[in-house]
């Protein structure tokens, strides 16, 4: 068990039920772009690239606290993709280096509004990122998500929440089938990432982090039809990577009295596209009561999440973060829509069991969303607008 001090149950308290959230990531600005793609050619220095990335994390963090959320994130500005947090922390994968450049390839001939299927680019297949094999157990190389939470805490007045990508979407990015000289099947394989992923969240928790936010979002992999065909293609059972799934999520958050835990489930972000369509109501039951996390940030812009009913098996003290503003497009949403879409939401969970947020970050990966800054301003602002207008 980790010791945390006395007083955090208050904290966890007040970041547990807290009305505003964020996801994670912000848009990288152009500076930070041109940057990283000199970094990557060589011609600057890491040192150069972090003192860029530095000032980028103090204006993500002066943006939330500006608009009044009530966390806030470094938005990113290290990660080249969200999965990073694990994928570029740890040893042990048959992958390559990524490049912004790389990203940019990935989203080539796409189209806003569309759904997005991930070409396998093995000549620069990341870790996560792609579906890769391991040559050696994984180990932690470079803690990534520690050495994020050690800049923004200093820079930020509000608490700082960090990003962690979970088991679940590490699983389905693990080519096991290339891998049994190293690990004999996905449970061994499972029992490593846990393990690394909880002295991740223990360094976090020393270092005074009081929320870590999971990102998740292969778990609507379980609800979309042609993702489930993929896996019985390769002889899996979805229902049992599911349930494996669960237990290891639950078992990375465990044993951590006193911090708050959030979980991210969405159906995919990437340059304004989505990768998995299907709603909760199958899965809701099981997520809701199986995993132990605090708060539940549910993607709710769109008809492809369903209705809010599968909040009915919500349990008490548990809160469900709704994603209602879209992070995939310029348009704001009203005030008086997202009103009614709480009071619908409400028919189901009680109003003190309820949030909001955008449904996703703005840029999943470095190349971002189609959408400007002023644009991500004014939906930042719109959460906390809401959030005051509802809980007061």
């Amino acid at each position: 068990m980790t010791s945390v001090p006395a007083a955090s149950a208050t904290v966890k308290s007040d970041l547990a039920k807290i009305r505003t959230d964020v996801v994670g990531s912000l848009l990288r600005p152009d500076i930070l772009k041109e940057a990283r793609i000199a970094f990557d050619d060589g011609k600057i220095t890491a040192e150069a690239l972090r003192a860029i990335e530095d000032e980028a994390v103090r204006q993500a963090v002066r943006l939330q606290e500006d608009a009044g959320l009530d966390v806030v994130t470094d938005g990113e500005m290290r990660r080249l993709n969200f999965q990073d947090s694990f994928g570029a922390s740890v040893e042990g994968y048959d992958a390559n280096r990524s490049t912004l450049k790389v990203y940019e390839q990935r989203v080539e001939g796409s189209a806003p509004g569309q759904r997005w299927d991930i070409a396998q680019m093995h000549h620069a297949g990341t870790a996560v990122s792609h579906r890769r094999p391991a040559k050696t157990r994984l180990t932690l190389a470079h803690n990534i998500p520690l050495e994020e939470y050690s800049f923004v805490s200093k820079v930020a007045k509000k608490p700082a929440k960090v990003s962690l990508i979970g088991p679940d979407r590490i699983a389905q990015r693990f080519e096991y089938e290339s891998s049994t000289a190293v690990y004999r099947d996905m449970d061994a394989f499972l029992a490593d990432v846990v393990a690394i992923e909880r002295r991740i969240v223990k360094s976090l928790v020393d270092a005074g982090c009081r929320y870590v936010h999971i990102d998740a979002p292969g778990f609507t992999a379980y609800v979309d039809e042609p993702t489930m065909a993929q896996m019985r293609a390769r002889g899996e059972d979805p229902m049992q990577n599911f349930a494996r799934s669960l237990k290891a999520e639950a078992a990375v958050v465990s044993g951590f009295p006193g911090i708050t835990f959030g979980i991210h489930l969405c159906r995919g972000n990437q340059r304004s596209m989505w990768h998995r369509e299907g709603t909760y109501d199958a899965i809701a039951e099981r997520l809701f009561n199986e995993l132990p996390h605090d708060r539940f940030l549910l993607e709710y812009d769109t008809p492809r999440a369903g209705s809010f009913e599968p909040l009915r098996f919500m349990p008490k003290g548990k809160v469900a973060v709704l994603g209602l503003i879209s992070t995939k497009g310029p348009e704001l949403e009203s005030v008086d829509v997202l009103k009614r879409r709480i009071e619908e939401a409400a028919e189901f969970l009680p109003l003190d069991q309820l949030a909001i947020s955008p449904q996703c970050g703005f840029a999943s990966d470095v190349v971002g969303n189609l959408l400007s800054p002023d644009d991500q301003k004014r939906k930042l602002d719109r959460v906390v607008e809401v959030a005051r207008q509802v809980w007061g």
